[in-house]
């Protein structure tokens, strides 16, 4: 779930969420009739249940796809089950004033990882792309989730968004990536390595690119918030 607090303490108010993505506005106005057209005996837990098995849905139809891209939809049914189940849940307590902020934050977090890995080994496992380059696409998602942590009890803030993109849109990017593998194959381009091969390697490369711009701008802002005190 999404339900969060500044400093995890059994009193803490909730934490800043700072949400910029595109389709933000729209997201949201879609959640808040879904929570209010959901049946009372459909739980946050449940929801969160979900979404854990659309991210193993994606998996199994990359890993599968090695025996004939048709079960590439299977993954793409996945990418649209995680979606409803992880973008809901902590809607739902929110909606319905039941939020649990420490155990929502920690389950929340503890599955976004999880299912992030799925959804990598799985393209590392397909035949589209290489296990190592879908690896440094995992090494940049660990990176910004742990600045995403970091931000929490050193700013006070859960940055939902960065370059006007969030999980939503990068669902979307995946499933336009995975109709691509559907339409072309896994034709190599140079060597051994495939477009999607490219392509997945690139946003690795993005997220580490953009750790580190976010980790030396929060530094410098820090560092004026807390000057140095001369020894004497």
């Amino acid at each position: 779930m999404n339900s969060t607090n500044k400093k995890l303490s059994p009193d803490a108010q909730p934490i800043e969420r700072v949400q910029e993505n595109v389709l933000a506005r729209g997201e949201r106005w879609l959640l808040n009739r879904l929570c209010a057209a959901m049946p009372g005996w459909v739980t946050p837990d449940m929801l969160t249940f979900a979404g854990m098995v659309g991210a193993l849905a994606v998996f199994a139809g990359y890993a599968a796809s090695n025996l004939g891209d048709g079960w590439l939809w299977l993954a793409i049914a996945g990418y649209v089950l995680h979606w409803f189940g992880d973008s809901l849940d902590g809607s739902l307590a929110r909606f319905r004033r039941i939020e649990r902020p420490r155990y929502g934050y920690f389950l929340d977090h503890s599955c976004d990882g999880l299912a992030t890995t799925l959804v990598v080994l799985g393209l590392g496992a397909s035949g589209y792309v290489q296990l190592e380059v879908a690896l440094v696409a995992l090494a940049g998602y660990l990176l910004m989730s742990i600045h995403a942590f970091l931000s929490v009890r050193v700013m006070g803030e859960l940055r939902l968004s960065y370059l006007k993109a969030g999980p939503t849109e990068l669902r979307l990017v995946l499933i336009a990536m995975t109709l691509a593998m559907i339409a072309l194959g896994p034709t190599p381009l140079i060597g051994l390595f495939t477009g999607f091969d490219f392509f997945v390697g690139a946003v690795g490369v993005l997220l580490i690119c953009l750790f580190a711009v976010q980790t030396a701008s929060v530094a410098r802002k820090l560092a004026l918030e807390e000057p140095a005190v001369k020894f004497r």
